[in-house]
């Protein structure tokens, strides 16, 4: 596949996310979990990691890379 390809899904999947969040991506209780970092800037290793597998393997087969992506999203601040 091309880098064409994934760059669509990922922005396919943040659009998405940001639709369930109301664009803003972030819900703060306080200033300690404001995120530093827009949210398609935070964790970009493990973001990578997801989206090549499920452009490889579709979204059923990656799973523990969602969750992986999820996890280190939830430690930068964000409500995902």
């Amino acid at each position: 596949m091309s880098g064409v390809s994934m760059q669509n899904i990922s922005s396919s999947l943040a659009l998405h996310g940001s639709q369930a969040n109301q664009g803003s991506g972030v819900t703060s209780t306080g200033p300690e979990t404001k995120p530093k970092k827009k949210i398609c800037c935070a964790c970009p290793d493990t973001k990578k990691l997801r989206d090549e597998c499920i452009v490889q393997h579709g979204e059923e087969a990656c799973a523990k890379w969602i969750e992986a992506h999820r996890k280190c999203l939830r430690a930068e601040g964000f409500n995902v």
